[in-house]
């Protein structure tokens, strides 16, 4: 029976060839927004991991109440045995010292006196250290502009825009005047050793990157941190980091103390953990969408065709074959209509895909931005993106010729004996 429908459509053009051009459109629209959409959350996802918030984070509850304030006074104290803990707890993450803070950049003229001031955001992480993953987590290396990454203690890294507004060049003398971790005010001179541009202009303003050991020393913030920051060696896994979320605060969190330490995970940002959960159920909405689109269009064009196919209808009943094989016929009919356009679809949809996934430079749209997101978006496929297409394309087909179909049981069959004979 298959085969026979099979070349029934093959040799009728009018009844298949808008089907399958509507689904076509359809799957290949649907793969390439799943790319896109999936493509650019993941990407800001990852890039706020990285620059912001890790996959895990752990900070002490006053420090999380207060977060947009940089509150290095409620910072995490005992930091060393602490990774331990987190080390020994939950070996598959890897844990980074960060430490937010802000303050003035004053650059000196020869006499030593302030030439220019700058308002800075600054952050420090472990730079110098041999095993450490900062560098290539913050894509230093590839952000470098101008000069070296720094070298040894003293060193730091200003963004090209900031440095530039300043007119500062690798080897000059910057002098950071902040306050530490106690309130009182710190000044601290250091080598300006190179510039970075990360193409994002909320953090290439001002930007100011020093190591760890040198922020801690200026802060007077031994052997403390703002945020003890913690990845997974892959991409960001929401249960997982739920479950060690969960493991983390009922052993060592304790809500009664704001110097205590409690773990959150990217969800928990205000700002991200909506456009997590968007993007989460985001491919349902694009299928339903879809679907709902199609079926509307294929019914349509299943009532027309239906209108067309009364004389084979009635043909079929007076032959004896009844209304529910017709019926089911049509049916099996949709399905290789909706499988032959989804592979087809499905094909032309990932070409685009990856023509996606090249990037697309929106950085001349964020040039006032103050939102942490990356200047080039890419689409992304994943393992979904080869099947989603199929969901709408074949259940859109088969709605659509179920919806149309019912008319054939609503039809007499003496009416469609006499349709036959006109």
């Amino acid at each position: 029976m298959i085969k026979f429908v099979f070349k029934g459509i093959l040799r009728d053009h009018h009844r298949s060839l808008f089907p399958v051009l509507i689904v076509t459109i359809g799957v290949a629209l649907t793969v390439v927004a799943h790319s896109w959409v999936f493509g650019v959350f993941g990407d800001m996802i990852e890039f706020n991991a990285k620059y912001k918030t890790g996959h895990l984070r752990v900070m002490t509850h006053g420090y999380a109440e207060n977060i947009d304030q940089m509150p290095n006074d409620y910072a995490l104290v005992g930091v060393d045995s602490l990774v331990n803990i987190l080390n020994k707890e939950f070996p598959a993450l890897s844990w980074a010292e960060r430490i937010h803070f802000g303050g003035l950049i004053d650059i000196p003229n020869e006499e030593g006196e302030t030439k220019v001031q700058g308002p800075a955001a600054g952050l420090a992480l472990d730079i110098l250290s041999d095993n450490s993953h900062e560098i290539d987590r913050l894509n230093l290396k590839n952000s470098l502009q101008r000069g070296q990454l720094p070298q040894k203690q003293g060193e730091i890294l200003l963004s090209e825009l900031f440095a530039s507004k300043l007119g500062v060049s690798p080897g000059d003398v910057a002098t950071i005047i902040t306050s530490t971790m106690y309130g009182s005010m710190s000044i601290k001179n250091f080598i300006v050793a190179g510039t970075v541009e990360f193409g994002v202009r909320a953090m290439d303003k001002g930007a100011v990157i020093v190591d760890i050991k040198d922020a801690q020393y200026m802060l007077n913030m031994t052997d403390a941190t703002g945020e003890l920051l913690g990845y997974f060696p892959e991409h960001y896994n929401s249960g997982r980091a739920a479950n060690i979320k969960q493991q983390f605060n009922d052993t060592y969190s304790n809500p009664e103390s704001e110097l205590s330490p409690v773990m959150q995970t990217i969800k928990d940002d205000p700002f991200l953990g909506d456009y997590i959960e968007m993007g989460e159920s985001m491919a349902g909405i694009l299928i339903f969408v879809f679907i709902l689109i199609m079926s509307i269009v294929l019914w349509n064009s299943g009532l027309l065709s239906a209108l067309r196919r009364y004389g084979e209808v009635g043909v079929r009943l007076a032959l004896g074959e009844s209304k529910h094989h017709i019926y089911g016929t049509l049916i099996i009919e949709s399905m290789i209509i909706g499988v032959v356009g989804s592979i087809i679809g499905t094909a032309i949809g990932l070409l685009f895909a990856n023509w996606l996934e090249q990037g697309i430079d929106i950085g001349s749209m964020l040039q006032n931005s103050t939102i942490m997101m990356p200047s080039v978006f890419r689409g992304q496929i994943t393992p979904q993106t080869y099947y989603i297409g199929f969901i709408p394309g074949i259940f859109s087909t088969v709605l659509g010729t179920m919806l149309a179909g019912i008319g054939i049981y609503k039809r007499q069959t003496a009416q469609l004996f006499k349709e036959l004979e006109t």
